[in-house]
């Protein structure tokens, strides 16, 4: 991919005071543009697919779809698409899901006025973007994994990942069904099929495993 001349970028936070500093930051480069702003995941998604973005800028915890799980279709759909994760927390799960999702890179918050121009220039030329902590963690994680003879497994299909996130969320099994266009029997079979696959009971326990897995805030 040709690095453009100007970038245009797509910015996905769910707080639109975070969207308006971040915007500030970009714009102020003269080779990168903000293109377009949503406020979830979802947004994120139809905005990545049907805009002329080359790069997307998605917070990791958002409503509807996660950055993440955002990512994942996004990267699916777009494999051109450059997509970076934007997170305020310092955590290995979340950057472990990020890159397995298909992200170059993975900015924190609290570094982003120093990092995020740098993570977006490094993206467009195709090299990954991490913050010198996870670094460490990918080197630690690979030669754990390495001594282990251990392979990288998700037990629950990306489907399964966004009915979790909105049980976390306390959606009734109607609104997760109106959401996702299935019925709501099939929100049960999906409930039963997660519940049994990650030998839990409740939602209590669904929601303790959503927040583990980034999909929610907690």
């Amino acid at each position: 991919m040709t690095v453009p001349l100007r970038t245009r970028v797509l910015l996905a936070d769910d707080h639109a005071v975070v969207r308006r500093g971040l915007r500030l930051v970009l714009d102020a480069e003269p080779d990168l543009e903000v293109a377009a702003e949503a406020g979830d995941g979802a947004e994120a998604v139809r905005l990545g697919l049907s805009e002329d973005v080359h790069l997307a800028v998605l917070d990791v915890t958002m409503p509807r779809l996660t950055g993440i799980q955002a990512s994942r279709q996004l990267s699916t759909a777009r494999p051109e698409l450059r997509i970076l994760i934007l997170s305020m927390h310092d955590n290995e799960q979340y950057l472990f899901e990020a890159l397995k999702a298909g992200a170059s890179g993975y900015v924190l918050k609290s570094a982003a006025d120093r990092d995020l121009v740098e993570a977006c220039r490094a993206t467009m030329r195709g090299e990954p973007f991490l913050y010198p902590q996870a670094v460490s963690a990918l080197i630690r994680e690979h030669l754990e994994r390495a001594r282990e003879g251990r392979a990288a497994t998700d037990v629950l299909t990306p489907r399964e990942l966004e009915i979790v996130k909105l049980i976390a969320e306390a959606h009734t099994s109607k609104e997760i069904a109106d959401q996702l266009v299935i019925s709501p029997k099939t929100v049960e079979r999906h409930r039963a099929n997660i519940l049994e696959k990650l030998g839990m009971n409740d939602r209590v326990e669904l929601t303790r495993y959503a927040i583990r897995r980034g999909l929610v805030e907690p």
